[in-house]
């Protein structure tokens, strides 16, 4: 994968998807999609209390992120390369985890039927991290809504998506546990996984750091 058109960066909150994608767009002189998570204006009420917020705010991102997607589709998504913080699919994790029966079943029903017009990227990157990298990673942020977020919500997130990428067969992937990985402060960090990336010809791959 010499010279990608589009990969997804993906992995549980705080993790670092934004940052590294940022990176990854000036390495592949390509363009950043960001989400903007900020502009759901539930998404503050749903860290206070889930069970009461969690279809609308799900539903909200459903509808934004599809918005997106097909604006970039639009755009002339493979002119150059282009790289995002989250994929599609990221919904639906969020919603199996935050969603009761009924909910997700008309959840289900729209998130078919709007998947089914977007294109796929050419590589998504799932980064994992430690519970407690993540709630440090979180805490330095310092978001106020994320500043709600309880240690098991966290851990169940972590779980949902190890279990979706476990399954996960719609395009290459390459998994990166980032617990002792900073790719902000450590050129020699992303340098090797710019590397393993233009490596890449399809399937699954874990990466697994150089020493040093």
């Amino acid at each position: 994968m010499e010279k990608p058109r589009y990969i997804a960066v993906e992995g549980p909150i705080g993790v670092g998807k934004t940052s590294l994608a940022e990176l990854l767009a000036r390495e592949f002189n390509g363009r950043f999609i960001l989400e903007d998570i900020d502009a759901n204006p539930f998404i503050s009420n749903f860290y206070k209390d889930r069970q009461k917020f969690a279809f609308q705010t799900q539903l909200f991102f459903l509808l934004s992120r599809y918005q997106q997607q097909k604006d970039l589709s639009q755009q002339g998504l493979f002119n150059q390369a282009t790289i995002t913080d989250y994929i599609f699919a990221k919904d639906r994790i969020f919603a199996h985890l935050n969603l009761d029966d009924n909910e997700l079943t008309l959840y289900e029903q729209i998130y078919k039927l709007l998947d089914a017009r977007l294109p796929k990227p050419d590589l998504v990157i799932f980064l994992q991290a430690k519970t407690e990298v993540l709630i440090e990673r979180i805490q330095k942020r310092n978001k106020d809504y994320e500043q709600n977020i309880e240690e098991n919500y966290l851990e169940d997130l972590i779980e949902a998506y190890n279990n979706f990428f476990f399954y996960y067969t719609e395009t290459p992937l390459l998994v990166v546990n980032t617990s002792d990985i900073d790719f902000v402060t450590r050129p020699h960090d992303l340098s090797n996984l710019v590397k393993e990336i233009r490596s890449i010809k399809g399937g699954v791959h874990h990466y697994i750091p150089v020493a040093g």
